[in-house]
């Protein structure tokens, strides 16, 4: 098999193709004329998807079924208490990136308690702790919109050399997500259970301990989008999240992540973020109105995922 046949191969190669696809077609209509603030738009408001989308991602890893429904909420949460926190002092700005990690991984532990010790599927489960936490959001918030410290409201929104900070740290966390995928004995167990959790069992790897830090790692990286992207957009409002609910799961099925569990994609992740963000930005560009936006968003979306998933099949 030729590099060129053998690239084509790989699953996330196709939401790549679309992002630049569209990215191409919004250049032209532009003339060229939004071609760097396009570009630092789409990698400024991916760098968020990814970030929830890589948590996401290793929970349906573990196979089919396991899905988290609170990322919303708790991005919501972390953003609010954080920022409640911080009070607009930059003295406070790790207090407060360190309290919004220890609330992630409060809901990631509430999550998998529900999961294991009531034995309640995980879309219930988390669908469940979705509604706790985000009453807490709401009973913390009060209607308030506290502004971040201007330290940090000025690193999320500036570049370094011409690369958003946002996406630097998305780049990291999907570094980091690589790396434990595959060069740790953990990116192999996760791998194996959403493979067959039985014959996972009988080979002896942790299936609970796995789950249970996935779980919390998906609800940390939520809880750190929160924080980000409070400070991003000036402050944390309760419906901060809502979009970041299909958002976290549509990247990941568009990158190439099998649904079915057992297989992750990291780069993948990162084409779909920066393509579901592009579809926008071109329908836009292009005048669409919003009800046909969302049929033409939809349309596309699936041609990518059927694109990719026949591609697969004919590579077998």
């Amino acid at each position: 098999m030729t590099p060129l046949l053998s690239l084509f191969g790989k699953p996330w190669i196709w939401s790549w193709l679309a992002a630049l696809t569209v990215w191409f077609l919004t250049i032209m209509v532009t003339l060229g004329a939004s071609t760097l603030g396009l570009s630092q738009a789409a990698l400024t408001f991916a760098a968020f998807s990814v970030i929830v989308g890589i948590g996401q991602m290793f929970v349906i890893t573990l196979g089919p079924g396991n899905i988290d429904l609170s990322v919303p909420a708790t991005m919501t949460l972390a953003g609010t208490v954080a920022l409640k926190l911080m009070n607009v002092e930059n003295g406070l700005i790790l207090p407060g990136l360190l309290v919004a990690i220890v609330l992630g991984l409060a809901v990631g532990l509430g999550n998998y308690a529900l999961i294991k010790a009531l034995r309640i599927p995980p879309i219930i489960a988390t669908l469940s702790m979705s509604f706790i936490v985000q009453s807490a959001a709401i009973w913390t918030n009060r209607g308030l919109r506290i502004k971040p410290p201007g330290m940090l409201a000025e690193f999320t929104t500036s570049n370094t050399l011409g690369v958003p900070n946002v996406a630097i740290v998305a780049l990291l966390i999907s570094l980091f997500a690589w790396f434990l995928l595959e060069k740790t004995i953990y990116g192999r167990w996760i791998s194996a259970i959403g493979q067959s959790m039985p014959a996972a069992r009988m080979a002896g790897i942790p299936v609970d301990g796995t789950r249970f830090v996935t779980y919390l790692f998906c609800a940390v990286l939520a809880s750190l989008a929160g924080y980000l992207l409070a400070c991003f957009s000036g402050g944390a409002a309760l419906n901060m999240g809502s979009e970041y609910l299909l958002m976290s799961i549509a990247v990941v099925v568009i990158g190439g992540t099998a649904v079915a569990g057992g297989d992750s994609n990291v780069p993948g992740i990162w084409g779909a973020s920066l393509f579901m963000f592009l579809v926008v930005s071109m329908l836009n560009t292009y005048g669409v109105g919003a009800g046909i936006r969302l049929i033409m968003t939809g349309l596309i979306i699936i041609s990518v995922i059927m694109l990719a998933g026949g591609r697969r099949a004919g590579m077998r």
